[in-house]
């Protein structure tokens, strides 16, 4: 890969979206390559079992399914390198980028695709990092279904947090709904479902302070803010819904944002001719695998489109 050499396109993003994208390009000849950062696979790898993805009746975990992603965008021909890209210039000439790696390489392309994803917010406790996949998590739709008969917890007033509370209620025995402030925030129809749902419960003026458990979590301690008196839940999972936070620094500077910080898009197609951007870094409603892979195919379709049109 020489420092003069110039791709048709780059994809910044190792996710459902990024793979998908790669797949699409490679069975266009398209000439592209895909860095996955540093956290191949996304999100999705926290997953111990995903069972919504088309395809996989038995279900499937996380990793095992990003994994095949991976081997099917390869062996369409789509060259994966480890790198992540910490910079980007944009318009160096005209319909020309160019991508700065962590090895300092430089490389220019005509269209760049962004699917850098999102990360949730987390709680910040001690502990947390160590019960991800063992009581903490972040999406009911994926992990909910193990927790069967089972007391959990659901961090959160918005909309995710309601519609989770009410898909965790049809599989769990009790659901606690934690929400530091004094109002639910979720839309009102979301929350006359909830108040009509005998095994949720709503705590508000209650913030998570310590999870208990070392290998899984066994429980955990809530501040009331108005009382000032801690009330221990005995709960075997913890649901976070406060919100994620779209990968979208590398380009916040040229790239039109929403106020949340996620990449504004119409049909994956950017304010910059050129460059696209597909997956939860553009999305902030739907935030699934199989919709990301849909904006990865997306993305690679109005790439192809924009370098006929520039010939």
């Amino acid at each position: 890969m020489s420092n003069r050499e110039i791709f048709d396109c780059l994809i910044i993003g190792g996710g459902p979206a990024g793979y998908t994208a790669g797949i699409y390009l490679a069975r266009a000849e398209i000439k592209h390559l895909l860095f996955t950062g540093f956290k191949p696979g996304g999100q999705l790898i926290s997953s111990s079992k995903v069972e919504n993805y088309p395809g996989f009746p038995n279900g499937i975990s996380g990793y095992k399914l990003m994994e095949y992603f991976k081997a099917q965008s390869e062996k369409c021909g789509t060259k994966v390198k480890d790198n992540s890209v910490v910079t980007i210039n944009f318009n160096i000439r005209k319909n020309l980028h160019e991508t700065v790696l962590d090895n300092y390489r430089k490389i220019k392309t005509k269209a760049l695709i962004i699917a850098t994803g999102a990360y949730p917010r987390y709680l910040n406790l001690e502990k947390e990092k160590n019960l991800i996949g063992r009581g903490v998590y972040t999406c009911a739709i994926c992990d909910g279904f193990f927790l069967k008969g089972k007391k959990v917890a659901v961090i959160g007033g918005g909309d995710k947090a309601a519609e989770e509370s009410i898909y965790l209620s049809k599989i769990c025995k009790k659901v606690y709904i934690i929400i530091r402030d004094n109002i639910m925030k979720a839309s009102k129809v979301l929350q006359n479902q909830i108040l009509n749902i005998k095994n949720i419960k709503i705590f508000f003026y209650h913030q998570v302070i310590k999870l208990i458990g070392e290998t899984k979590i066994k429980a955990i301690y809530c501040k009331n803010s108005k009382t000032n008196n801690n009330y221990l839940f005995h709960v075997e999972a913890i649901f976070l819904s406060i919100g994620q936070i779209p990968n979208s620094i590398i380009c916040k500077q040229k790239l039109k944002l929403d106020k949340n910080g996620y990449i504004i898009t119409k049909d994956t197609i950017t304010n910059i001719p050129g460059i696209f951007a597909a997956g939860d870094v553009q999305d902030s409603r739907y935030r699934q695998a199989i919709t990301s892979a849909g904006s990865g195919c997306m993305s690679a379709i109005e790439v192809e489109k924009y370098l006929l049109n520039e010939k």
